[in-house]
């Protein structure tokens, strides 16, 4: 078996993706998904500490790259300014020929409630980090926890669109019309609550 090919890690996602979704995620084991490219199980282990891994490997650098919006967004930016930047730069790591595969790796989610849990995981840790890094920039604790939870939901919706079948548009172009369609519903109910 080959050991030290290098883009193991690639290799073992694109497998397992695969695996999943024509077999399911339960039934597929670790080693099925080495063997299936050429390597052993313990070098599966090597790359992920679990098969659960493989479909959310790149949770880190999407909170990166929110984050990468946070420090873009200008100092005298408002907290949904902010989320606006941060969504940009976000929705950037996911270009038009990323959706085929987002959208194989939803439907093996959407099979498994386990999944799903763990998928909702990473959006909430996503909105604290982004609430955090709201907060380091001044904003107080109330607006900072809105704002980011907001951008998580625009993300999870705008993401929702964009993998559907028939959708052209880009993941930015959609994250920005939800965004958009949120802030007017906030502007329309704002000039109707009683202060």
């Amino acid at each position: 078996m080959v050991r030290w090919e290098p883009g193991a890690a690639e290799r073992l996602q694109k497998a397992a993706l695969e695996l999943f979704a024509t077999r399911g995620f339960e039934q597929t084991t670790a080693t099925e998904i080495a063997e299936s490219v050429g390597l052993t199980e313990r070098t599966f282990f090597r790359h992920f500490s679990d098969k659960r891994e493989v479909l959310f490997h790149g949770q880190q650098l999407l909170a990166e790259a929110f984050l990468a919006g946070v420090d873009a967004a200008p100092p005298e930016a408002s907290p949904i300014e902010i989320v606006a930047s941060a969504l940009k730069s976000a929705t950037s790591a996911f270009p038009a020929e990323r959706r085929a595969h987002s959208r194989l790796r939803q439907s093996v989610i959407d099979q498994n409630p386990a999944l799903q849990e763990r998928e909702r995981h990473k959006l909430a840790s996503i909105a604290t980090t982004v609430a955090g890094a709201l907060r380091r920039r001044g904003v107080d604790e109330v607006a900072a926890t809105l704002a980011a939870e907001s951008g998580s939901t625009v993300f999870a919706i705008a993401f929702t669109q964009w993998i559907r079948e028939d959708e052209q548009r880009s993941f930015a172009d959609i994250a920005a019309q939800v965004l958009r369609e949120l802030l007017s519903l906030t502007a329309t109910a704002s000039a109707k609550i009683p202060r």
